[in-house]
């Protein structure tokens, strides 16, 4: 039988309700044929709860025992969609990470998935189970200890899962019916894409798109597995929601594809450093120790062998680079002042179609400049535009931007 795999965010089965609606839309695809691989998310808040529980309990805590208590919502979500299924006469099975098993490294909290053996969910479809309920987000250490994937790991589950069963397809149903070109919260012009492509979709998501965890892209992407992003709370059909496949089937598309923002930025500057060899190694070795995520860098023109650096990072990592930059300061490394920016934000435009088309960037800069909106700092790559502006402007420019690119247009 083809394989189909099925994912279910935490609002998709936020109570016993929403878990029999999702359990009718398994039984809609058990009926065309399908054996069915079920990923479930944690109902919606018990991840946070459990969180919460382990901080108040232990604020240094253990992460083996972390990931042990966080696990355990995905495990109660997979066995009453079993127990679910079964009341509907299909043939299931919940399934724990360390019982299919999902081979991850040892790195609690942060694992990455390492192998997937089918055999022995194979066997049991040969036996006549037609879904394999499997809880998302966690697996097995080498050591033999429950590992889990990080925040969004249900979804990368999932591709994992599409990618080791050679599934015809991975169905991800969260709480929004697609992808749109930009959040409609912000852009009410904003479009459902009936296609996107995968380096496209793997850039908005890093850029602030919340649809979809970026490993689960990026995955999706190297093993070529057919993502669908559609609403549990809506009339499916074949066309329903957004494809994310390679770029060779879009037949054509828009320039710029989406506007992605992500409010939550901050820009750090070093004033007046020592510009010579290994500076920027230095600098940028110690916050990588810190676990600081640096996106944006602009190093100013040299003046009198002095040089300013500018970077951008997430505002809840600030006080680890500034602590992290006065470790070095002084014999390590020499420099005036330390400016920080935590009011601004960074928004984007991006597109497979900006590979062949110019004046994209010109374009872009001109919308900004004409709606008062100034820009700090700007990087660019081969299908994307970004830039860091004072927040107070953000959702302005992403309308600006939205309605330049006549992104409420199809192809």
């Amino acid at each position: 039988m083809p394989t189909l795999v099925m994912k279910f965010g935490g609002t998709s089965v936020a109570n016993l309700d929403r878990i029999r609606r999702a359990a009718k839309r398994v039984g809609v695809e058990v009926a065309k044929g399908y054996d069915v691989i079920v990923i479930v998310s944690a109902m919606s808040g018990k991840t946070n709860e459990l969180v919460g529980w382990v901080n108040e309990t232990s604020p240094l805590f253990d992460a083996r025992e972390y990931d042990a208590v966080v696990s355990s919502g995905e495990n109660v979500t997979a066995g009453l969609m079993a127990l679910t299924l079964q009341e509907m006469q299909i043939p299931a099975r919940s399934w724990q990470g360390w019982q299919v098993p999902l081979l991850t490294t040892s790195a609690h909290g942060q694992a990455r998935i390492e192998d997937i053996p089918t055999e022995n969910i194979n066997a049991k479809f040969g036996e006549g189970m037609k879904v394999a309920v499997v809880a998302g987000f966690q697996g097995l250490s080498p050591e033999g200890r429950i590992t889990t994937l990080g925040r969004g790991g249900s979804d990368t589950t999932a591709v994992a899962f599409a990618a080791a069963f050679d599934a015809e397809r991975c169905d991800i149903y969260t709480d929004v019916d697609g992808i749109y070109t930009t959040d409609p919260r912000i852009c009410q012009k904003a479009r459902k894409l009936d296609r996107i492509a995968f380096e496209e979709m793997l850039e908005l998501a890093s850029l602030g798109a919340k649809v979809l965890q970026t490993r689960s892209v990026e995955m999706a992407m190297r093993y070529k597995v057919k993502l669908r992003v559609l609403s549990s709370f809506e009339e499916q059909s074949d066309e329903a929601g957004t494809l994310v496949c390679d770029e060779d089937e879009i037949m054509e598309s828009n320039v710029v594809a989406g506007v992605a923002y992500s409010r939550d930025e901050a820009q750090m500057t070093l004033l007046s450093v020592a510009d010579r060899p290994g500076i920027a190694a230095l600098i940028f070795g110690k916050l990588s120790d810190a676990g600081v995520n640096v996106d944006m860098i602009v190093q100013d023109i040299s003046e009198d062998g002095r040089t300013n650096m500018t970077f951008s990072l997430p505002t809840d990592q600030v006080q680890r680079a500034d602590i992290a930059m006065k470790e070095i300061r002084g014999n390590e490394l020499n420099f005036d002042k330390l400016i920080v920016d935590s009011d601004v934000a960074k928004v984007s435009v991006v597109g497979i179609g900006m590979r062949s088309q110019s004046g994209v960037a010109a374009k872009m800069f001109k919308i900004l400049s004409d709606e008062g909106v100034n820009i700090k700092v700007i990087t660019t790559s081969e299908i994307k535009i970004s830039v860091l502006v004072d927040r107070k402007y953000m959702e302005l420019a992403v309308q600006a931007l939205h309605d330049a690119f006549e992104l409420e247009k199809a192809a």
